[in-house]
């Protein structure tokens, strides 16, 4: 008999949830950086293995933040993805437990649903002894059905991990074909490739105060026409974004078309605008725009 079902993978921002579903996966749906909130909808990925097909969600970080509307956004996506799942996995990072990884922990505390909590990252303990006291500790938080050591970017354990999660799923046809790793849409996945690249490029602060929506993508003769316009929130840094006679504008554009080209396995021709827009974090309309939440082609 088939097993399927939704998980929740929650927590603060730069756990390394994005990474943990990507290698799970073995394949990129999620944007990863080093920096905290790159993720901001909550993205399925979906994992079939066998009789077992688990759609996980992935979710923005938790977090206390909430002045702006896309952070508002951004932690009503996340907690909005537990109402329907099978079961919560909480990431937590080892050698730190912050006050947004407790609000979590209390929070999911509260679900009548089985808890899972991965400790991420356990390839940086040099000392291998202090995992113990890590898991004791988190042990006292929850009713925690399982506790599993992972590290996501090395992919170490995660196959037990995935045994855990398996064990979870109700009886039931698969929810998605087999074939399909993911839910959202090529202008998602587009708009997504383009804010990677973007934070890969810039090291100041202005990541999070940028957003990108896809004006138009359309197939002609063969090849993938994108335009994108890139919002930021001040003049100042539309200068940083384009750079030096242009130069960052179009190492990111380069960038994001090669990974685009190889997503889709065609030629892609992507313009990049970038268009200031004072406080577009606060305003509505442009956040629907961009699909927040979703994790679905934002049409």
């Amino acid at each position: 008999m088939s097993k399927s079902g939704y998980i929740a993978i929650v927590g603060r921002p730069n756990v390394g949830k994005s990474t943990l579903i990507n290698h799970i996966l073995g394949q990129k749906i999620a944007i990863t950086s080093r920096k905290p909130q790159t993720t901001r909808h909550a993205l399925m990925g979906i994992y079939t293995e066998g009789a077992n097909q688990i759609v996980f969600i992935d979710t923005p970080g938790i977090h206390s933040d909430g002045k702006k509307a896309i952070n508002r956004h951004m932690n009503r996506a996340a907690w909005q993805a537990m109402d329907f799942v099978n079961a919560v996995v909480q990431v937590s990072e080892v050698g730190q437990w912050t006050a947004d990884d407790q609000k979590v922990a209390e929070g999911i505390a509260k679900l009548p649903l089985p808890k899972i909590h991965v400790l991420n990252k356990i390839d940086r303990l040099k000392d291998k002894s202090a995992l113990f006291a890590e898991l004791e500790q988190r042990q006292q938080l929850a009713e925690w059905t399982a506790i599993v050591p992972v590290s996501a970017s090395r992919a170490q354990n995660l196959d037990e991990l995935v045994k855990v999660l398996c064990a979870q799923l109700p009886e039931q046809e698969w929810i998605f074909p087999e074939e399909q790793i993911t839910t959202a849409g090529m202008r998602f996945m587009a708009a997504e490739t383009i804010r990677e690249k973007l934070f890969r490029y810039l090291h100041q602060e202005i990541p999070y105060e940028l957003g990108v929506i896809i004006e138009r993508y359309q197939e002609e003769k063969g090849v993938v026409h994108i335009d994108a316009t890139i919002m930021v929130e001040r003049d100042s840094q539309k200068g940083i974004v384009i750079g030096k006679g242009g130069q960052t504008l179009k190492a990111v554009g380069k960038a994001a078309r090669e990974d685009l080209e190889r997503m889709l396995e065609q030629k892609v021709m992507l313009r990049n605008f970038v268009k200031v827009k004072e406080n577009w974090r606060d305003n509505n309309a442009i956040i629907d725009s961009m699909g927040l939440g979703n994790g679905t082609d934002i049409g």
